[in-house]
């Protein structure tokens, strides 16, 4: 596995020529691309049309959405691997979004003990969260990514090219991570960020804003590359956020990664608020844009302890009971110690119900 420091990341829009350039430097026996169905059919053609690497590789197409992030899939690419003989010296490009990069990354970690593997997300939630950091794996038993290891892709190629062809939902979703990035790095970073609405961005503008945004990540990454302390930072949101995700699609009316993790950054903000003293002012105005942009989730009281149950398994607490939390003092001053009871819990949804007009 290599080291969180030794990871590459490529801002560019010319991904064939970015591709061929680590191709000629890193000389792989042999190169297999991991693409969904989707990603198969609307981006690989462009990039292989560019690319010696690519249009010499070999395709492994798997099924496209979460439904299809199983031990099943996984062990279907180890299979195209192992029977197509894949050897230590091979590498894997994963083409694709957060599904493909967890899996695709996760699957190379493996085969053989690890071999090399590249990612080109080809949406902004990828891009700004699942493509970098070096966390891989699989959903199992109806949690998201039960199942994985730490293994840094060795590089990861950012680029803007393919998301004007994404859905709405999709584009926000890498917001969300964004915004996220933003309130971790200080006021500079959220006011730029909200300057204009998400679709107001030109391409390159955007391109700056997800490279700062990324680079917030990368540089918590390198210094927790294991997530035993300052990488917690990273998990803003997401104990909420993954609780709020997994009970909308136990009730049948599943909601994108990225809108369950903004709702989950104005709970934790409201528990930042009653815990740490966290500006209300801050917090009317970051429920004000994520319920702008995102809407709301529709839920009362008698939710809560699913949704309390959901955070208790989250896979960052401690394992003695507690469920564990990242909080903000203000904006770019972070507590990635905090605990909540059900209680303290309960309150922070029933303010979150208010703020939101739910």
């Amino acid at each position: 596995m290599t080291s969180a420091k030794s990871q590459q990341l490529i801002f560019t829009n010319d991904i064939a020529q970015a591709i061929d350039s680590w191709a000629a430097k890193t000389l792989p026996s042999r190169i297999f691309i991991i693409a969904d169905s989707n990603t198969a059919r609307l981006c690989l053609p462009i990039i292989s049309k560019n690319s010696l690497a690519v249009s010499s590789a070999e395709q492994i197409v798997i099924p496209a959405g979460e439904e299809h992030k199983t031990l099943d899939t996984l062990a279907s690419i180890w299979d195209s691997l192992c029977t197509r003989g894949a050897t230590r010296s091979a590498a894997v490009i994963n083409l694709g979004g957060g599904v493909v990069t967890d899996m695709g990354g996760f699957a190379a970690a493996t085969f053989k003990r690890g071999i090399r593997f590249i990612n080109i997300p080809t949406t902004l939630l990828a891009a700004v969260d699942a493509a970098v950091g070096g966390k891989t794996g699989i959903d199992f038993n109806g949690l998201k990514n039960e199942i994985g290891a730490f293994c840094n892709a060795e590089a990861v190629i950012i680029s803007t090219r393919f998301f004007s062809t994404l859905p709405q939902s999709e584009f926000l979703s890498g917001y969300a991570e964004m915004l996220k990035h933003s309130l971790l790095s200080g006021n500079d970073a959220y006011a730029r960020l909200t300057e204009k609405s998400p679709a107001e961005f030109s391409e390159q503008e955007l391109l700056e804003l997800l490279k700062e945004s990324v680079l917030v990540k990368k540089r918590i990454v390198e210094e927790d590359p294991t997530e035993k302390g300052l990488r917690k930072a990273l998990n803003l949101g997401h104990t909420p956020g993954h609780a709020f995700e997994s009970w909308a699609l136990a009730n049948g009316k599943p909601v994108p990664h990225g809108y369950a993790v903004a709702w989950g950054l104005v709970v934790d903000l409201v528990l930042s608020h009653l815990k740490l003293g966290f500006s209300s002012d801050s917090l009317r105005n970051v429920t004000s844009l994520v319920e702008n942009t995102y809407g709301r989730l529709l839920f009362d009281c008698k939710d809560y302890p699913q949704l309390i149950d959901y955070m208790r398994h989250d896979k960052k607490n401690a394992g003695d009971g507690t469920i564990a939390f990242t909080l903000l003092r203000k904006p770019g001053d972070v507590d990635v110690s905090c605990t909540a009871t059900p209680e303290e819990i309960s309150t922070a949804l029933d303010i979150f119900r208010d703020l939101l007009h739910i």
